[in-house]
């Protein structure tokens, strides 16, 4: 069984063939996904004079070295293949004058090395593609508008079947023995997320409730630039492809915000940029992109900001963007090793649910889809000769109940100031303490992933990547050590 429909699950789930499949969501098809969503490319070295090595190096450099370096090695190399692979499935690519994969440069790579389809809808074009591909395969079943309420474990211990409920609230009972958690990020538990609604950390809360271990829960990526709405928390991205093209980031007086911050000014990886922005927003100025120096050759690859920026009553082409940062990506998640299994034998974790340390203290951009693709297909395929025999189960495990909505908004206003881009020991002490305090909170399922999420934060007293600790004296380069005048921190 494989819960989610993101790009990771689908290509576990048209891997294993010929293993039959049963592929839980929320939705079905692109919407309400975040795969769909990704107005970023796949970072592949298929450029000449790329090589995954580089690829390989930017992103330790982004994760701080805090990055599994054996997985990082993997991604890298594999990532001209799934170009090739995802070619082969009719995904469009988009394309120069010359017939050649047209390459951006986005922040914390060196070169040009993103692959786009139809210019910032990536997302949206792989989903496509790979959800026509599972719904015409005749081994997987498709179930949609279902949830993943429990696990059921065997006297072993091990996952022997699931308990999921549809809309009506229904629930069944299905026998697996291999359970593939896809459930995408934790954005929609803060007040401003580029996430969709369903990525609540649902998964996470369950897995780890069954006993399967975290790993890295402190490291949450804020993108700098979502489009900054006057209300509402899910926010539409501005993608930092734009930077990559030439735009930049202003103050109110239309001065630049990022020279003298980094050597690489806009093109700094997402936390140095998210960091600067934050600082500037809580002293009371306004942020905006300012793109009004692309052409209209420019303007073409980006037809989804375009189509952001017009609901909001604004020409982009003639008036800065406004930004702010929100919550975009969890590098922490289920613990995984090299082939997708977790510490719980039977679970096994794909995506932005999973953590297998490629990703480090900060993602490299555009290597979360690349991940769902590589990680997918190899995690499919090593299950597809596996036993469909299942253990009876003996033990039910959830995650506990959900807290009430004015709960909620406590916890997610709780956790923006936590473990926004900027943290301190008060202020992780303080959501500690709140959270224990609040009998709502303290008994949801939602709460005690909180807990989960603040605890190696109020730990981890020196700042590294994304966790940047306010009071953990001069940081200067937080880089863990990294030395070097493409990506040492100045402020």
């Amino acid at each position: 069984m494989v819960v989610g429909a993101g790009i990771a699950g689908l290509c576990v789930a048209l891997a294993a063939a010929p293993r039959p499949v049963l592929l839980v969501s929320r939705s079905r098809g692109p919407a309400g996904t975040a795969s769909a969503m990704a107005q970023g490319g796949i970072a592949a070295a298929v450029g000449e004079g790329d090589e995954p090595v580089f690829h390989a190096a930017d992103t330790l450099v982004a994760g701080a070295c805090h990055n599994h370096v054996g997985a990082v090695l993997d991604l890298a190399l594999a990532a001209p293949d799934a170009i090739d692979w995802l070619l082969s499935l009719g995904v469009p690519f988009d394309r120069d004058d010359e017939g050649h994969l047209s390459l951006g440069r986005e922040g914390g790579h060196d070169r040009a090395r993103i692959v786009h389809a139809g210019g910032d809808g990536t997302g949206r074009e792989l989903m496509q593609v790979l959800v026509a591909a599972v719904e015409s395969a005749a081994h997987v079943q498709w179930l949609s508008g279902r949830a993943l309420q429990g696990i059921g474990l065997c006297a072993g211990g091990r996952v022997a079947g699931v308990r999921i409920s549809d809309e009506a609230g229904r629930s069944d009972v299905i026998s697996t023995p291999d359970l593939v958690m896809a459930t995408g990020g934790i954005g929609a538990l803060f007040d401003t997320t580029t996430n969709p609604e369903g990525a609540d950390g649902a998964g996470l809360a369950l897995a780890l409730a069954a006993g399967a271990d975290g790993r890295d829960l402190e490291f949450i990526q804020w993108h700098p630039t979502a489009f900054a709405l006057p209300s509402g928390r899910h926010l539409p991205l501005v993608t930092e492809a734009l930077r990559g093209a030439g735009a930049t980031l202003v103050g109110d007086d239309g001065a630049a915000l990022m020279p003298g911050t980094h050597p690489l000014a806009d093109l700094a990886p997402r936390d140095v940029v998210a960091r600067r922005i934050w600082r500037h927003r809580r002293a009371g100025g306004r942020t905006w992109l300012d793109a009004r120096r692309l052409d209209d050759a420019a303007w073409r690859q980006f037809p989804g900001v375009l189509a952001t920026c017009a609901a909001a009553g604004i020409d982009p082409r003639q008036q800065p963007i406004p930004v702010t940062p929100a919550v975009h990506f969890h590098m922490g998640g289920i613990a995984v090793d090299d082939a997708g299994a977790s510490t719980l034998p039977g679970l096994h974790a794909v995506g932005e649910v999973a953590c297998s340390g490629v990703h480090g203290a900060n993602r490299l951009a555009s290597n979360s889809l690349l991940e769902g693709v590589v990680c997918g297909n190899a995690l499919g395929a090593r299950l597809r000769g596996g036993s469909d025999a299942g253990a009876r189960v003996r033990r039910w495990v959830d995650a506990g109940p959900p807290a009430p909505a004015a709960a909620r908004e406590t916890l997610s206003a709780l956790l923006t100031d936590a473990l926004g881009p900027l943290r301190s020991g008060a202020a992780l002490s303080a959501g500690i303490d709140a959270i224990r305090a609040d009998a709502a909170l303290a008994g949801s399922w939602q709460g005690r992933l909180a807990l989960r999420l603040l605890a190696p934060a109020l730990a981890r007293a020196c700042s590294l990547g994304a966790h940047f600790r306010v009071d953990s004296g001069a940081a200067g380069n937080i880089r863990h050590g990294i030395e070097t005048a493409a990506y040492g921190e100045i402020a």
